[in-house]
């Protein structure tokens, strides 16, 4: 990605923020969840200036950068130092403390920007002849480590298809898009939206990441419960690999055989490079209509969630039901009212609890939204509000769909901020069957808390949503935060992290949920890959691997540990 004001150190772009002006709750909240000193408040640690830090040089020889230049056009060869440090890491919690101390010790050689598939395949083959590794980079917003070099000795390539960014054609007949993989997702959205379309893909990472970077993650919008997780969107796709072109059959299903696409789909750069996919798209909705609904308790709200699921005539954009914590902290994040407004304000919260809710002790929120033409919106709705109000549901109205859907990119800019005050945080996410979800909750929430404290990041403070459901089960998407540790090393904080990953991630496939519903593998659940998909399927992917990357030059150590 080829971003001007990129942040290098952090989330985004320089120009945007998570304001916290206005806010007046928040820090003292926080510091009282956290148990975190006052100074940690008033004190703010930037990063380290990208100038002074020092990276190994390029390790090609001129006659490797000399074959480079042959293979690409001209601009398409970078190794100055901001390129290398914005291609070093992706974007999760571990990056990120290492790139602001400015630990950077394995950063790719040399960036390249191919401009189509015939200098991908010339860049591939001339790689497994010498030996090179080559890592695939889109938006780079990885969380699990996907896009981070290897600590070999071998020569890193990054190839970032920020070049791939067109819409080729669409079929509106079929409400079909071919699209190149390198697109981001306001990029596709434009050349979408002007022809009445939309693929309904929007992932908090949605301004930066990449179409082939969803379909290499499996990767889920918020809105996945109106239209589909990626691997339900993408009907083919067409990936360059180091022993040529794969391509999957362009139709809406077929029975020859075990899928090919599936394969690909979640193969995280592991067997080529993912040039470009026809997606399945829908029509613009005339309506959408997002609302807040409140609940007593977690259980009533995943009931309801659950029938709201389950119901033959309900087709809901998006539901997202958060647990007391996160409920809490959405009123936390709320912004200081005066006059008319704070009264109605008061008001508000003397009416709920009046009627047993209170947004910070115990009750649960869940956004619930409809998309699709005026009176259709408006039935959803009817039988919606009936079936949540026998939950003891309250509509809350649109007010809270419109906060949530005016911040729904913004929150990430607000990690950059707590990381500069000494405070971890990251998230971990997963799915089970209904009549396990409650359960699942239990033992992962119990055990970040509890790792976090074992590891010297004090009371912590565990906030939980369910969302990305299915008639059969959902998905539990948890943020964490806790102090860092005092150590200034960055290696120490990533040790901490790391604690508090696997304690928790064992914790998630004790009590039978998956290993990851939408994040993907990278390098971070790769030695829990085995657990999940057992002996089998292990040599299966190995087989595959060796089958289509031979010289083993492709993204090594993502996915399948070397």
């Amino acid at each position: 990605m080829d971003v001007l004001n990129l942040r290098w150190w952090g989330w985004g772009t320089l120009d945007q923020s998570y304001p916290l002006e206005g806010r007046t709750a928040f820090w003292p909240t926080l510091q009282a969840w956290l148990e975190i000193p006052e100074e940690w408040i008033a004190h703010e640690t930037p990063p380290i200036p990208l100038e002074d830090i020092s990276l190994r040089p390029p390790r090609l020889n001129p006659r490797q950068f000399s074959a480079l230049h042959k293979l690409l056009s001209e601009n398409a060869v970078r190794t100055d130092q901001r390129a290398r440090i914005e291609h070093a890491y992706g974007k999760a919690y571990r990056d990120l403390v290492r790139l602001r101390a400015g630990h950077v010790p394995y950063p790719p050689d040399v960036v390249v920007y191919p401009d189509d598939e015939a200098q991908i395949a010339s860049l591939l083959a001339w790689a497994a002849d010498n030996d090179v590794a080559v890592i695939p980079f889109g938006g780079g917003s990885s969380v699990l480590g996907g896009v981070e070099p290897p600590a070999d000795d071998r020569l890193i390539i990054t190839l970032d298809l920020a070049r791939l960014d067109r819409v080729l054609s669409v079929d509106t007949t079929s409400r079909t898009a071919r699209i190149q993989a390198g697109a981001t997702g306001p990029e596709l959205e434009a050349q979408l939206n002007a022809q009445g379309f939309t693929l309904g893909h929007f992932p908090q990472s949605f301004e930066f990441s990449t179409l082939g970077g969803w379909i290499a993650t499996r990767s889920a919008g918020q809105n996945s419960i109106g239209y589909g997780k990626i691997e339900h969107m993408t009907q083919a796709v067409r990936v360059i690999t180091p022993i040529g072109i794969l391509e999957t059959k362009d139709t809406p299903a077929t029975a020859a055989g075990p899928s090919l696409l599936q394969l690909l789909l979640g193969s995280e750069g592991t067997y080529g490079v993912i040039t470009e996919a026809t997606m399945r798209i829908h029509p613009l909705p005339q309506a959408q209509d997002y609302r807040g609904i409140l609940f007593h308790s977690l259980e009533d709200s995943v009931a309801a969630f659950r029938d709201l699921m389950q119901h033959r005539q309900l087709h809901p954009a998006i539901i997202r039901l958060s647990d007391a914590p996160e409920t809490a902290a959405y009123a936390v994040m709320g912004h200081e009212h005066h006059g008319l407004r704070r009264l109605a304000d008061t008001l508000l919260e003397r009416y709920l609890k009046m009627r047993g809710y209170d947004l910070t002790t115990g009750s649960t929120l869940m956004l619930l939204g409809f998309e699709g033409d005026t009176p259709w919106v408006a039935r959803q709705w009817n039988v919606a509000l009936e079936i949540c109000a026998d939950y003891g549901g309250l509509s809350l109205g649109q007010t809270v769909g419109r906060s949530w859907r005016r911040e729904r990119y913004a929150q990430p800019y607000l990690r950059d901020t707590l990381l500069g005050h000494g405070i971890m945080v990251d998230t971990l996410e997963t799915a089970t069957t209904w009549s396990n979800l409650l359960n699942l909750y239990t033992a992962m929430v119990q055990a970040m808390k509890k790792s976090i404290t074992e590891n010297g990041g004090g009371p912590g403070y565990v906030m939980t949503h369910v969302s990305h459901a299915y008639a059969q089960g959902a998905s539990l998407y948890s943020t964490f935060l806790g102090r860092q540790v005092a150590d200034p090393d960055p290696l120490a904080k990533q040790a901490q992290w790391q604690a508090v990953k696997r304690a928790t991630t064992d914790a998630i496939l004790a009590a039978g949920g998956t290993l990851t519903h939408h994040h993907g593998i990278g390098r971070d659940h790769a030695p829990w890959l085995e657990e999940e998909i057992g002996p089998g399927g292990m040599q299966v992917l190995r087989a595959l691997k060796s089958t289509l990357d031979p010289a083993g030059i492709m993204n090594p150590g993502i996915l399948l540990q070397s």
